[in-house]
């Protein structure tokens, strides 16, 4: 267990919702609800999730596998995603979000609210046609600041939420400044692996420089989510869903290339290691799997340690990692 910046204790790992929502290929709802448990029973305590996972399917399942009463110790966050807009507007959307969200799980409180969108800087242009539809998933730093943040503190106040936080896959330069800011976030996600590549999620020019952002947080007693550890089944043996050649993830695959001829040499599971190499980053509290099924998650269990420096530094040594 290790605490979540200024939180509680969680566990190591965290079950994301993008697995057991079909984000990562095809699950029946059965074996989604099976794998949710089979978490908990294998430690798990948080579950990472939102109403993009499947439109609603991860959030459904842990509804079904609990029927509105969570193990005790055990802990979900939801997220919204917004574009830039009024406050009213603004708090309006998150309010019907945390509401569907609550109905969706039967629950009545959100452990953590996470904003899900990309933050910006007020006079930021995203690249080439990205520009034109940018206003609808990305929040700019005064938008956040005179109406995101208010809001999550309205809803924290309510009790509909205990804590909030931010994807930190915005513009790192703006994601600085909200964990540097006076009233910071509880928590915060930032791309956790091998590669530091966001791939798709990528969609500034700039470096994404994860490492010196989980650095800041940890720094500012902001608890760290590690995502993206096996950068969507990049840093995996095979992808289990379609992906073309061109793809930011299928290039991210290529370049990985080392890494899987190093993991069969030492007979493991790049996976795994993938996710070890995480759990092993200075400031991460907790890494979130991207597991559909039982057969992932116990993989994943049964290498919960984080991995030993040698191993960090071989790893390293093959320069893997995008500037």
């Amino acid at each position: 267990m290790r605490t979540l910046g200024k939180l509680w204790p969680v566990s190591r790992y965290t079950l994301g919702g993008g697995g057991i929502g079909q984000v990562w290929g095809e699950t029946a709802r059965a074996e989604a609800v099976l794998t949710v448990q089979a978490a908990i029973d294998g430690g798990v305590n948080l579950l990472d999730l939102a109403p993009l996972y499947g439109r609603g399917e991860a959030e459904a399942v842990v509804g079904a596998a609990f029927g509105g009463q969570l193990p005790e110790g055990v802990r979900v966050t939801s997220k919204c995603l917004l574009g830039t807009d009024s406050p009213a507007a603004i708090k309006e959307r998150l309010e019907q979000s945390v509401s569907e969200s609550l109905k969706t799980m039967r629950l009545e409180q959100i452990d953590v609210f996470f904003l899900h969108s990309q933050i910006i800087f007020d006079d930021y242009v995203f690249p080439g046609s990205l520009a034109d539809t940018q206003e609808q998933w990305s929040v700019t730093q005064q938008c956040f600041d005179d109406a995101v943040r208010p809001a999550f503190e309205d809803l924290k106040a309510r009790g509909l939420i205990k804590a909030w936080g931010i994807t930190g896959t915005g513009h790192p330069d703006a994601i600085e400044a909200v964990l540097r800011s006076e009233h910071k976030p509880d928590v915060v996600q930032i791309v956790t692996n091998l590669l530091d590549s966001p791939g798709s999620l990528k969609r500034y020019l700039e470096p994404a420089r994860p490492r010196s952002l989980i650095q800041i947080a940890a720094e500012r007693g902001i608890g760290v989510m590690g995502i993206r550890a096996v950068q969507a089944g990049a840093l995996t043996t095979a992808f289990d869903r379609r992906i073309g050649p061109h793809h930011p993830e299928m290039q991210d695959f290529e370049r990985a290339a080392p890494f899987r001829a190093l993991c069969k040499q030492w007979g493991n599971d790049p996976a795994v290691i993938a996710h070890q190499y995480a759990l092993a980053m200075t400031g991460v509290d907790t890494v979130v799997l991207g597991v559909k099924n039982r057969q992932e998650l116990l993989a994943c269990l049964g290498g919960a340690e984080p991995l030993e420096p040698e191993q960090m530094n071989e790893i390293d040594a093959l320069g893997l990692q995008r500037l």
